[in-house]
C-alpha cells in the first residue's frame, strides 16, 4: 500500500490504515456523548479491553502516551516517583510528560538486552520513607519492549519483589497482543500480575486511533478524572470505538502472519554483507549496517519507496511488519537490499 510516496512502509505499525470492512463499521456505528458517558460503542469497547484483559474497568484515550501518563498520574502523586526502564516508551519516548505535566519523577535504569531491568536494580532504586527521597510508587514496564517479549517468569519476580515493597505496577502493553500471540498464551495471563494495562489498537490491530488503558474500578475512575484534565475527553467517539472493536474481532489472531513476516525479512536481510540483523521475537527487526555502506544502502531503499526508521548516520535501522506489508513487499524489500549490497 502506497504511503507518504511510499511503496512499502515499514516504518512502523502505526502506519496501518482502517480496511475497508473496518471503515463501514466506523460508519455504521451507534454513538454519543462519551464525556457525558453515554457513548454506547465507547462503553462496549471499553468493557470487552477490560474482559480479555482480565480486568474490572477500560477507560478510552485518543493515544497510547496519554494513556501511560494518565496511569502514571493515577498512581502517582506530586513528588512521586516512577521506576522505569531507560528505553521504555514512558520515559524515553513520551516527551517527559510525567515529569512536566505530573510532576512526577522519573528513575531509569538500565535494559538488559532483553528488554529486563535487573532485580537488584529494581530494589536498590527503592527510596526509603524519608523525607529527603521522592516517594518511590510504581514499577512501569513495557511488553514488548523494541519488539522483544519479556520473560514470564521475569515479570512476576519483578512484580511481586515492587509490591513487596509497597509499590504498584504498570504495564505499557502498547503490543501486549503481539506479546501474547508471540508466546500462544492469552493476553490476560501476561496482564494479570499489574494493576493497570494500557493497550494500543492503532498499531498492528490496525486501527485509526486509540488506546484504552484498563485497570480496578477505582483505578480507572481516577483515570476517567485525568483523561478530562488532559484534554483527552472526546464527544461522539464511538466512530473510533467502532474500528477498535473490529480490530479486536479481527485482526489480533493475524498478528502471527506478521511475526513470520519479520522472521523472513530478517533471515534475508541477515544473508547480505554488511548487514547484522538481530533475529525478532515478533514483529520489529533491527538492523546494523556497516558505517561505510550505510548512507548508500538508505538512499537505495528510499530510492525504490521503501521506508524504513534509521537512526546514527543510518547505521541503525527498524523495520516493521504490519496488515499493510504482505509477503509481496518483504520478497519486494529483498530484492532492492539485495540489488544493492551484491553488486
Amino acid at each position: 500500500m502506497e504511503a507518504a510516496g511510499l511503496k512499502y512502509d515499514f516504518r512502523s505499525d502505526t502506519v496501518t490504515r482502517p480496511s475497508a470492512a473496518m471503515r463501514a463499521a466506523m460508519a455504521a456505528a451507534e454513538v454519543g456523548d462519551d464525556v457525558f458517558g453515554d457513548d454506547p460503542t465507547v462503553k462496549r469497547l471499553e468493557a470487552r479491553v477490560a474482559e480479555v484483559i482480565g480486568k474490572e474497568a477500560g477507560l478510552f484515550v485518543p493515544s497510547g502516551t496519554q494513556s501511560n501518563l494518565i496511569a502514571l498520574m493515577t498512581h502517582c502523586e506530586r513528588g512521586d516517583e516512577y521506576i522505569v526502564g531507560q528505553q521504555a516508551h514512558c520515559y524515553r519516548w513520551e516527551a517527559g510528560g510525567a515529569a512536566v505535566l505530573g510532576s512526577i519523577q522519573p528513575q531509569p535504569l538500565d535494559n538488559a538486552p532483553d528488554g529486563t531491568l535487573a532485580l537488584a536494580d529494581i530494589e536498590a532504586a527503592i527510596k526509603p520513607d524519608d523525607p529527603h527521597f521522592a516517594r518511590s510508587r510504581l514499577l512501569a514496564l513495557e511488553n514488548t519492549i523494541g519488539g522483544t517479549i519479556l520473560p514470564t517468569d521475569y515479570v512476576h519476580a519483578a512484580t511481586a519483589l515492587a509490591k513487596q515493597h509497597g509499590l504498584s505496577c504498570h504495564l505499557d502493553g502498547a503490543r501486549l497482543f503481539n506479546a501474547a500471540v508471540g508466546l500462544g498464551v492469552p493476553a490476560k495471563q501476561l496482564a494479570q500480575p499489574f494493576d493497570t494495562v494500557s493497550v494500543c489498537l492503532s498499531k498492528g490491530l490496525g486501527a485509526p486511533v486509540g488506546s484504552v488503558l484498563v485497570g480496578s474500578q477505582a483505578a480507572i475512575a481516577r483515570a476517567r478524572r485525568w483523561r478530562k484534565m488532559l484534554g483527552g475527553g472526546m464527544r461522539q467517539a464511538g466512530i473510533l470505538a467502532a474500528a477498535g472493536l473490529y480490530a479486536l474481532e479481527h485482526n489480533v489472531e493475524r498478528l502471527a502472519d506478521d511475526h513470520v513476516n519479520a522472521r523472513t525479512l530478517a533471515q534475508g536481510l541477515a544473508k547480505l554483507p554488511g548487514l547484522t540483523v538481530t533475529e525478532p521475537d515478533t514483529n520489529i527487526v533491527f538492523v546494523n549496517v556497516e558505517r561505510s555502506i550505510a548512507p548508500a544502502f538508505a538512499a537505495q531503499l528510499a530510492q525504490h519507496g521503501i521506508g524504513v526508521v534509521s537512526s546514527y548516520g543510518a547505521t541503525r535501522q527498524r523495520w516493521v511488519c504490519h496488515l499493510d506489508v504482505d509477503t509481496n513487499a518483504i520478497d519486494y524489500a529483498l530484492s532492492i537490499a539485495s540489488q544493492c549490497l551484491l553488486r
